[in-house]
C-alpha cells in the first residue's frame, strides 16, 4: 500500500511489532505504513518469522534480540541497552524529524534518550492497561516520568486520557486517537459456511464469538457460565473463542464442569485470512471484560473488527470500551461481573433479529466513517 500522507522521517521504537500477535502490533503496522515508506525506521524485537514481514514491508525494520537476562539487575537492563544501541546505530545513518515510543516502558524511556540526543520531539503511546497494572513502585514512577517528559502523548480512549491526567500528566500534552480497523479486510458478506461446518454447527444453531488473549479479565469464563441458562431457555447456541493464553485449561475445565464442553470451541490462533470470516460466521460478538486487581481493558480493537463485519457486540463496562461500543447503538455494555445481566443481554439479541441487525448496521456505519486506518494515520501524522 502506498502512503496516503506526505512521507515522514520517523524513528519508531517498539518492543512489539508484527508478526507478534495483538491489537497494538496491528495498530503500529497500519499507521506507520501509511505515514511513510523507507523513511520510517522501526526498531523492534527479533522474533520467529520476522523475515516474512520485513521482506515486503514498506517501512525500514531493524530487529534486535530482546531477551531478559536473569543475572542482570534489573533483568530488563539488557533489553534497554540493546534497543538503545540499535537506535543509535540507525540514527548515525539517517536523519529524523521525530521519535515515537510505542509504550512508556521499555520503549518510551529509550525513545526519550534518543529524542534528547537528536534534539527532536518525542511522542509516546499510552494504551490504558499500564496505568492500572504496574503497581506503584519504581516501574510505575518511571512510566509516569516518561509521560510527563514527552512532548506529546497518544491516549487510546477517554478513559486512558482521564487516567493520565489524574496521575499528573499534563492534559495539553495528550492527544486522543482511537485505534482503527481495516474495513477492506473486515467487512460483511465474506464466505463462512465452511468455518461453521468445521466446528459442527448445524442450520439454526447460533454462534457467539470472542477474540482475545485468554486471561481472566476478558470475561470469556462468564460467557461459558451463561451457556447453560441460554440452552435451558431454548437457544441452541455454541461459543467459538479465538486466542491463546494462560486460561486455556481453566476455560476447558469450566466448560466440562458446566456440561457444555461440546459447545465450546477453543480455536487458538487462526489465519489472518480466516479471522474476518469468523466474525462473519457469528451472530454476536462478546468480550464481557471486567477489572481484576486493577487490570482493565483500555479500548478493545476487536469490537471495531466485529462492527466492521456488521455484528452487534457486547462489552464489559470496565475501562475504555465505551469508545469502541456505543451502548444501545452499536451493541451493549454490561457489568462483566454480573452473569445474569450478560445472560439477559445475549438472550435479548438472539430473541430479536431486527434489534441485532440494527445494532450491527449502526456499528458498521460507525466503523466505516470514523475508524478507518487512514484517519488514524492522519491524526498521528499531525503530531509530527
Amino acid at each position: 500500500m502506498k502512503p496516503t500522507l506526505p512521507p515522514s522521517r520517523l524513528l519508531v521504537i517498539s518492543e512489539l511489532f508484527l508478526p507478534t500477535k495483538g491489537g497494538t502490533t496491528v495498530w503500529y503496522d497500519a499507521v506507520y505504513r501509511r505515514m511513510g515508506d523507507r523513511g520510517v525506521h522501526i526498531v523492534t524485537a527479533d522474533v520467529p518469522e520476522a523475515e516474512t514481514i520485513d521482506r515486503d514491508h514498506p517501512n525500514s525494520i531493524h530487529r534486535v534480540g530482546l531477551k531478559r537476562v536473569w543475572w542482570l539487575k534489573p533483568e530488563s537492563l539488557g533489553m534497554y541497552l540493546k534497543m538503545l544501541g540499535q537506535s543509535l546505530l540507525v540514527a548515525l545513518h539517517h536523519r529524523f524529524d521525530v521519535v515515537h515510543g510505542a509504550r512508556a516502558l521499555p520503549e518510551g524511556l529509550v525513545a526519550w534518550a534518543m529524542a534528547r540526543l537528536l534534539r527532536k520531539p518525542l511522542v509516546v503511546y499510552c494504551h490504558g492497561e499500564e496505568l492500572t497494572t504496574w503497581g506503584r513502585g519504581n516501574k510505575f514512577r518511571t512510566m509516569l516520568w516518561v509521560y510527563r517528559h514527552a512532548d506529546a502523548n497518544i491516549a487510546n480512549s477517554e478513559y486512558t486520557l482521564e487516567e493520565m491526567v489524574r496521575l499528573g500528566v499534563r492534559r495539553e500534552s495528550i492527544t486522543l486517537i482511537y485505534p482503527g480497523v481495516d474495513t477492506t479486510r473486515f467487512r460483511p458478506g465474506l464466505p463462512c459456511d465452511d468455518l461453521a461446518q468445521a466446528i459442527g454447527l448445524r442450520n439454526g444453531q447460533r454462534l457467539i464469538l470472542s477474540v482475545g488473549r485468554l486471561v481472566r479479565r476478558k470475561g470469556f469464563d462468564q460467557v461459558i457460565r451463561a451457556l447453560p441458562d441460554l440452552i435451558a431457555s431454548g437457544l441452541d447456541v455454541h461459543y467459538a473463542l479465538i486466542g491463546i493464553g494462560e486460561d486455556w485449561d481453566y476455560l476447558n475445565g469450566l466448560a466440562r464442569e458446566l456440561g457444555v464442553s461440546e459447545r465450546l470451541h477453543l480455536l487458538g490462533h487462526v489465519s489472518p485470512e480466516d479471522l474476518p470470516r469468523w466474525y462473519n460466521a457469528c451472530d454476536v460478538f462478546v468480550m464481557a471484560n471486567r477489572e481484576i486487581n486493577g487490570d482493565t481493558e483500555g479500548f478493545g480493537m476487536v469490537f471495531l473488527e466485529a462492527a466492521a463485519c456488521g455484528k452487534p457486540a457486547i462489552a464489559g463496562d470496565a475501562g475504555g470500551t465505551g469508545a469502541a461500543v456505543v451502548d444501545g447503538v452499536t451493541g451493549y455494555r454490561v457489568d462483566g461481573t454480573d452473569l445474569a445481566a450478560l445472560t439477559r443481554t445475549l438472550a435479548s439479541l438472539f430473541g430479536d433479529a431486527d434489534l441485532a441487525a440494527g445494532l450491527g448496521q449502526a456499528g458498521l456505519l460507525r466503523a466505516t466513517e470514523d475508524f478507518s486506518w487512514d484517519a488514524v494515520a492522519a491524526r498521528t501524522y499531525a503530531l509530527v
